[in-house]
């Protein structure tokens, strides 16, 4: 027995001591469970998770992977402020009608209203926030969010705001005192972090009607807003600058940073509700979007309507616990990963292209904001489970960016390609849906496109098919780039042998073992590797981290890195020796020390267990592996681990960045028992459920259920697996057995059960 091994039984005695105490909390919650009754599940969701650590989550109203996202901005910039809103803020600058869930880069936040009670001064538009005049305090007391609903009160004019929205239009009310003189601005020179206006435009057209466009650099470097606002009630009077000057009583304005405010009549207003609608193409087409979808005047309307859409998107997946606070977790974290991707295309099918070249797919939806670094791990799987028609449309979208630039999509950010992140995910994400069955849309177009894909000399292909690795000497984060260049590889292959393509099959699956080359059997780690084949990048320090230069890895160090071979995981168990060397250095990830050495260290690196950083998306599969090596209650351990360590109902119940879905995908998966550890396999790896009973509806006719028998915080190691009432003696379960509905059954127990699929039973 190792140590490890002696711990955790000493562990299981004083947990099964404490089992009262665990009966009324669970470790993975910060606060005490309450037995509630819940009219639905939206209300388990909470949108402040998230907001507060590096979440980087916001908690304003959008419709499930809706166009627009009405969220309170709190002006500040910095990292944490990705999102525009920090937890830990207690200013509003106003509210932007797009944003970012969860990613480490901040853009967006365009077309920024804000209430206010009095004239202010135009010339301070576009500037800081400290100079900014329309800022307010407000308190988290008085702020309230659910799916599709934010709401808060403002101090300083002493305005109360209400945001909802539906797929393409976002309403906001506003209730002021009748003593004061209700008005709004409208900043399109408001601008944090990376973003930064170009040019804009602002017309009222009528006293009922303002539109204009906005376009901006930043992160997506050719980004161009156009939108149009219709207000309840007319607006009276108005004042308008552009550039720092107050234009003259004109009714349109153009310049790199416009804005107005826009007034209402003092005695017969006091509750006023915006309508925006925003398009990539043109001031008509938002116009059109409005047209369509601004029909319900009634703000409560659409408020109750997307709520009811959020509804049957969590009904999707119905769990049975006690614990409110786990269903608080885990309903917040499939509403997360049901933001992203966000519409992008007009109701007319029109969207626009880097190049300003217009697409349209003709009734095929259009999306943008394509995290697939982040993505391919879990959310993109778990929407090949629950979405597996806009999966079409995704994938349809894609192919319009390769189209428009030859390759596919890396980060798309609002049409535009970031070049975020490394490896092509495009490549993964497109393989494992069409090995999942998910076809509809051009299936030839779509292999010519991964391939063409991989076959280019761009982002550090060209060194890479010229060594089989990527020599740290020809790139930095070579040693990530080349793994993950080896598992899009392997997916292009596997794609490549389901369409009967055998040569290619033969040669993307050879270049796919480029992992070996860059494994040290010394040390134990991948390793940069230099140009001549036999010497290594030293001095090394597996504890190393240099964010994004002069390093190997990406966002992480060796310790996190080394473990990305998802498509052949026996063969890196040989590399190490064997099922008990690699078990042993698996248990050391998590065991290790968890200080990170170097000036430049990532800030991505959170969530630490050990060197496991469950905060950032590299060691999201690890855990999982010790299911190939024949030790599964290791995998049970620590997934229960993890679960219990780095998720809680607070606002800084994320460990790291949310990124679009994945830090919730995670969760969503793992909680109910599996994990796609290699998405694009079709399989998915056991765990522990943390539930007594999970349903998921695959279709009218077609259910999931998972049944965990005998299940607690203490009972976390499963004694035996079955399905479909007939046994189950591997560590795995097939796409296809899911999809076909049927039940999972696992017996849980306190202790390992050391039989259960390795092959001793």
């Amino acid at each position: 027995m190792n140590n490890k091994e002696a711990i955790i039984r000493t562990s299981n005695l004083l947990s099964l001591g404490l089992l009262l105490i665990f009966l009324f909390s669970y470790s993975s919650c910060d606060q005490e469970t309450q037995t509630s009754t819940y009219n639905s599940l939206v209300d388990y969701v909470d949108p402040f998770i998230g907001t507060g650590g590096h979440g980087h989550t916001y908690p304003g109203a959008t419709a499930p992977f809706g166009m627009v996202q009405p969220s309170p901005d709190n002006g500040t910039p910095g990292w944490d402020w990705c999102s525009g809103y920090h937890n830990t803020d207690s200013m509003i600058a106003g509210f932007a009608q797009l944003h970012l869930s969860g990613t480490g880069i901040g853009d967006l936040a365009d077309i920024l209203l804000m209430p206010t009670n009095k004239e202010v001064e135009l010339t301070r538009f576009g500037t800081p926030k400290d100079s900014l005049p329309y800022t307010s305090r407000f308190s988290h007391a008085n702020e309230l969010a659910s799916p599709g609903y934010y709401k808060v009160y403002l101090n300083d004019p002493e305005v109360g705001v209400e945001l909802t929205a539906n797929k393409y239009v976002a309403y906001h009310r506003y209730v002021y005192k009748k003593s004061n003189s209700p008005s709004f601005i409208l900043d399109l020179g408001y601008a944090i972090n990376w973003d930064a206006p170009i040019e804009s435009q602002l017309s009222l057209e009528s006293e009922n009607l303002l539109a204009g466009y906005r376009f901006s650099t930043g992160w997506a470097k050719n980004q161009k807003v156009f939108f149009v606002i219709e207000s309840s009630a007319p607006m009276i009077n108005f004042s308008m600058v552009s550039n720092g000057i107050i234009s003259a009583p004109i009714k349109s304005v153009t310049g790199k940073k416009t804005g107005g405010q826009f007034f209402f009549d003092q005695e017969s207003t006091d509750d006023v509700v915006l309508k925006l609608a925003l398009s990539s193409v043109s001031i008509e087409n938002a116009k059109e979007n409005l047209k369509e979808y601004g029909k319900i005047n009634s703000f409560q309307a659409v408020k109750d309507n997307t709520r009811n859409e959020w509804e049957s998107i969590l009904a999707k997946i119905k769990i049975e616990t006690p614990l409110d606070s786990l269903k608080t977790i885990f309903y917040t974290a499939l509403y997360h990963t049901q933001i992203a991707p966000v519409l992008f295309s007009d109701v007319n099918g029109e969207f626009r292209l880097q190049n300003d070249s217009i697409a349209n797919n003709q009734g095929v939806k259009a999306y943008s904001t394509l995290s697939l670094w982040d993505t391919f791990r879990a959310q993109n799987p778990l929407l090949n489970i629950l979405q597996p028609g806009r999966v079409r449309d995704i994938i349809e979208s894609m192919l319009s960016y390769y189209d428009e630039q030859g390759r596919l999509p890396v980060w798309t950010l609002y049409g535009n390609e970031t070049n975020t992140m490394t490896g092509n995910h495009g490549v993964s994400v497109i393989v494992e849906a069409y090995l999942k069955g998910i076809h509809g849309y051009d299936v030839d177009k779509a292999y010519r496109a991964v391939r063409e894909t991989m076959m280019g000399d761009m982002r550090g292909l060209k060194p890479y098919k010229e060594y089989g690795y990527i020599p740290y000497t020809a790139l930095d984060e070579s040693v990530t780039i080349s793994l993950e260049f080896a598992y899009n590889d392997w997916c292009v292959a596997q794609m490549a042998k389901a369409l009967g393509k055998d040569r290619d099959y033969d040669y993307f699956l050879k270049r796919s073992n480029a992992y070996k080359y860059l494994f040290n059997s010394e040390t134990g780690f991948m390793q940069g590797k230099s140009e001549d084949g036999g010497s290594w990048n030293e001095p090394f320090d597996p504890k190393f981290s240099s964010h994004r230069a002069h390093t190997d890895y990406t966002e992480g160090n060796a310790w996190q890195h080394s473990w990305f071979v998802l498509h052949d995981v026996p063969g890196l168990i040989e590399l190490h020796g064997g099922n008990k060397p690699f078990t042993e250095k698996l248990e050391q990830l998590f065991t290790e020390s968890s200080e990170i050495s170097g000036d430049n260290v990532s800030v991505d690196i959170s969530g630490l267990i050990g060197q496991y950083a469950h905060g950032n998306e590299p060691s999201h599969h690890i855990a999982y592996m010790f299911n190939k090596a024949q030790e599964p209650w290791k995998t049970q351990y620590w997934v229960r681990e993890i679960m219990s360590t780095q998720y809680s109902t607070k606002p800084n119940g994320l460990s790291g960045n949310e990124d679009c879905g994945q830090m919730s995908a995670w969760y969503v998966f793992s909680s109910l028992g599996f994990y796609p550890m290699n998405p694009a396999s079709g399989q998915y790896e056991l765990g522990s459920p943390l539930f007594e009973k999970a349903t998921i509806s695959i279709s009218e006719s077609a259910k999931f259920v998972i049944i965990a028998k005998n299940n607690s915080p203490v009972n976390k190691y499963v004694q035996s697996v079955a399905l479909n009432g007939e046994s189950l003696q591997r560590t795995f379960i097939k796409h296809e057995e899911i999809m076909s509905g049927g039940i999972l059954a696992f017996e849980m127990g306190p202790e390992p059960n050391k039989d259960w699929a390795t092959g001793n039973d």
